[in-house]
């Protein structure tokens, strides 16, 4: 499914491309695209580390090769993606979880944190999980600290900014998920109800 998603984005834009081209040249265009070529373009800074290193990356789970901390946190009710870009957002997580690492030259810069990744998650780790999850998003939101709840289904919908974008849908009795696509204050699908669809597939004419 991720390959399939990501071809359908990057063909959207391809077909885009080809109707510009269209539109200056008069020209058609041949769109090839291959699963696999998504799947290899989707490396992203991964494929790039490989060709500038030589070093094979390993499997990392949800955690960034080139930045740390940048993953997922238990808490004490559940878990928090925490996305630390930079030596200033770090340091402010530390304030925030009363902690003195970005006093440490282990953990002061990137790079650093970088190549002693195992001591600062587990040091974290520690501090992390006695918050609830809401708590330290919202304090960390108040920071300047990037980061947010991994939620179950049922917590995606009943979040309210979800609720108010309208991401939830119902199209003659069935439930759904609106396109995100707004364009001009209006999504790519009718907000109002279309008329129900037929519960079972129309009976056979007769043979004549």
């Amino acid at each position: 499914a991720y390959a399939d998603i990501f071809t359908g984005v990057y063909s959207a834009v391809a077909i885009l491309a080809a109707l510009r081209q269209r539109d200056a040249t008069g020209l058609g265009a041949h769109i090839d695209m291959a699963l696999l070529d998504t799947q290899v373009a989707v490396l992203a800074n991964q494929a790039l580390n490989w060709m500038a290193s030589g070093v094979v990356p390993h499997r990392m789970g949800n955690g960034h090769a080139n930045l740390a901390p940048y993953q997922s946190f238990a808490c004490a009710d559940g878990e928090l993606i925490i996305a630390v870009g930079n030596d200033g957002q770090f340091a402010r997580l530390c304030d925030v979880l009363g902690l003195p690492l970005a006093n440490d030259s282990r953990f002061a810069t990137n790079p650093a944190r970088v190549g002693n990744r195992a001591a600062l998650i587990a040091a974290l780790t520690v501090a992390i999980v006695e918050w609830r999850k809401a708590d330290l998003d919202e304090a960390l939101e108040a920071a300047g600290v990037p980061a947010g709840p991994i939620n179950r289904v049922d917590e995606v919908f009943a979040d309210p900014q979800v609720i108010a974008r309208g991401m939830a849908i119902e199209r003659g009795g069935i439930p759904g998920v609106a396109s995100p696509i707004v364009i001009d204050g209006t999504r790519m699908v009718s907000d109002t109800a279309s008329p129900p669809r037929p519960s079972s597939p129309p009976e056979p004419e007769p043979l004549r």
